[in-house]
């Protein structure tokens, strides 16, 4: 069992940063894809960002490419994403998830099995 804790969320003017952090319990964390996902009031789950085992690859939602950086730190059982130039659509609460695989093959919330409680992320205008 792998339990996931975010933290970093808050309210930030447009334009702004933010940087979310994700611990991880659990000796397989090194194993496993991660990601974020993120959902607005009235709207479904979607994907953000998500990166392999070991952090050789990365993959975005084309909203945030550019914008928006996904790491890890396997050593302290951390995923993180860093957030720039911040825009009132980004405002939801965001979701680290980790997937039982090594690969990220999948960007659909049903392929990630371990979830955090959230959260919130708001930018205003």
């Amino acid at each position: 069992q792998v339990q996931l804790v975010e933290s970093g969320g808050g309210l930030v003017q447009a334009g702004g940063s933010l940087r979310l952090s994700c611990a991880a319990s659990g000796r397989i964390f090194s194993t496993y894809a991660m990601g974020w996902f993120r959902q607005a009031p009235g709207k479904e789950r979607e994907f953000v960002a998500a990166i392999n085992w070991r952090g050789s690859m990365t993959y975005y939602r084309d909203s945030v490419q550019g914008r928006f950086t996904i790491s890890r730190d396997n050593a302290e059982n951390t995923v993180y994403l860093q957030m720039n130039s911040l825009k009132p659509e980004d405002t939801a609460s965001y979701y680290c998830a980790g997937r039982k695989a090594m690969v990220v093959d999948t960007t659909t919330p049903a392929g990630f099995d371990y979830w955090g409680q959230g959260t919130q992320v708001t930018v205003s205008s």
